[in-house]
């Protein structure tokens, strides 16, 4: 099928084709025709299978056409629980509207002043883009007319859900007229999701379109056994080396780790950058336009990037610190192989990483193969894998049975941590919004609090493992 047969607006063919787009993605060729028919739609659409422009296009053919109503209100709402995630948003409402006369996209967010936000919601509005609990301080002082509004889209509503926005996101609902349509996109339709999905939505369609399983294919999964933070360093030091590594996203547990871990690779010479929840809004636009231009190698990243990065060019995923929750793990590897391209997603692990283990090959269905590095072999690993049966080390013959210690000794002083220790005080950073316009991360992360505790060094002095070997 090609879009022509999908019946939108010439002027969205033409930025269609314009973009370099001839067919859509499963998910758009059965959300389109739904959406364009009035129905209300629930769906589950996996990494990179072209989310947004599933439902920006139809949203965009009904702005061709004027609306009944005299009002400087918006006619499309898109709430997102992520800044990222919006901006991805109406960055793909402007790319396909480019042809259309006046179509006025505006973005209200967390972090951006609100005299500014307020100047542009006094002006004629076509589709409003925004993170509910700001929408919510802006409704509650009258500023928004939601008279003429046609269509609602929930984008990663599990996520708002998980982060504790439902609640605004059914106030704000409340506030649009009864007869508008509403889409509803999740990771998973599960029970909760229906829950929602009942108030919302009026006899939705419901569309699914890929396993957890298939949609990981395309992206070789790789664990390496980490001794202690220096390890962990040389390791990491290594694999950004690789001149098959065009750009790369590391992944750490905190935003502390996130800066620390940036201005050290970038003294090592590495063209690097931090993106976490603290920065204002500015210098994460600046670090992600950086990245997207290719004047950024290493992005160092909390899960709040998980969801926010669509560039074509990452070819590698390095977990630094695994993640809580198996889902974030699915959005995290999913900022690689997109669009059908090969990627390769790197895991370090530590010993008290056997459960997270088991979660996220729980949570894929696929095993990820120990590898070893010649040089920067563990000294100690697991002798049983986390499914329950050796791991494969491609590099090293297993000598003898290794096991951890339960009795090993813990330090969390940042002294200790700077000498290869592991500073068990670590606490998350809030997770973000991964839009992308043909093929966005769908999946079901978990919030985070927001507090960073740890406060470990990256130094490369090594030291003795806190684990210890049972013979």
């Amino acid at each position: 099928m090609s879009f022509e047969n999908l019946n939108l607006h010439p002027l969205i063919l033409k930025a269609i084709i314009d973009s370099g787009y001839t067919s859509p993605t499963p998910v758009q060729e059965q959300a389109i025709p739904e959406l364009l028919a009035g129905h209300d739609i629930m769906a589950s659409a996996q990494t990179g299978t072209g989310k947004t422009a599933a439902f920006m296009l139809p949203a965009l053919h009904r702005l061709a056409t004027p609306s009944a109503v005299h009002s400087r209100g918006p006619r499309v709402l898109v709430l997102t629980p992520t800044r990222e995630l919006a901006l991805q948003v109406s960055e793909a409402a402007a790319k396909y509207g480019k042809h259309l006369s006046r179509v006025r996209v505006v973005s209200i967010l967390g972090g951006m002043p609100y005299p500014l936000q307020n100047k542009l919601l006094s002006q004629p509005v076509d589709i409003l883009v925004a993170t509910p609990g700001r929408l919510i301080d802006h409704i509650q002082r009258g500023r928004i007319d939601f008279s003429r509004l046609e269509m609602l889209v929930l984008d990663e509503a599990d996520r708002m859900l998980d982060m504790g926005f439902i609640d605004d996101v059914e106030r704000i609902a409340s506030a649009t007229p009864a007869t508008r349509q509403t889409l509803l996109f999740s990771a998973t339709l599960d029970s909760a999701i229906n829950n929602v999905a009942a108030r919302l939505l009026k006899s939705p369609k419901r569309i699914q379109i890929a396993t957890q399983q298939a949609k990981l294919d395309n992206i070789e999964q790789r664990l390496h056994y980490v001794d202690d933070i220096s390890h962990k360093n040389r390791l990491l030091d290594h694999l950004l080396r690789d001149m098959a590594l065009k750009q790369a996203i590391v992944f750490t547990a905190t935003k502390r780790d996130a800066d620390t871990l940036a201005d050290n690779l970038s003294a090592q010479g590495h063209e690097a950058a931090a993106l976490h929840g603290d920065m204002n809004q500015r210098d994460r636009t600046r670090t992600l336009t950086k990245l997207r231009g290719g004047g950024l190698r290493v992005l160092v990243a909390t899960d709040v990037a998980a969801r926010g990065i669509d560039v074509a060019g990452i070819t590698h995923v390095i977990n630094f610190d695994l993640p809580k929750f198996a889902e974030d793990y699915v959005h995290r590897i999913g900022r690689t192989g997109r669009a059908g391209a090969s990627g390769i997603a790197v895991s370090f692990a530590s010993g008290k990483d056997g459960i997270n283990l088991k979660k996220i090959e729980r949570f894929t269905g696929q095993r990820i193969t120990s590898h070893e590095v010649p040089g920067l072999e563990p000294r100690f690993k697991p002798r049983v894998g986390a499914g329950g049966a050796s791991r494969s080390t491609p590099s090293v013959a297993h000598k003898r049975s290794r096991t951890w210690s339960n009795d090993s000794p813990r330090h969390t002083s940042s002294a200790n941590s700077a000498n290869g220790n592991w500073d068990d005080s670590r606490s998350r950073s809030p997770g973000a919004g991964r839009g992308d316009t043909w093929g966005n991360t769908r999946g079901g992360a978990r919030g985070n609090s927001g507090g960073n505790t740890r406060s470990n060094s990256f130094g490369n002095s090594g030291a003795a493992s806190p684990y210890s070997r049972t013979k």
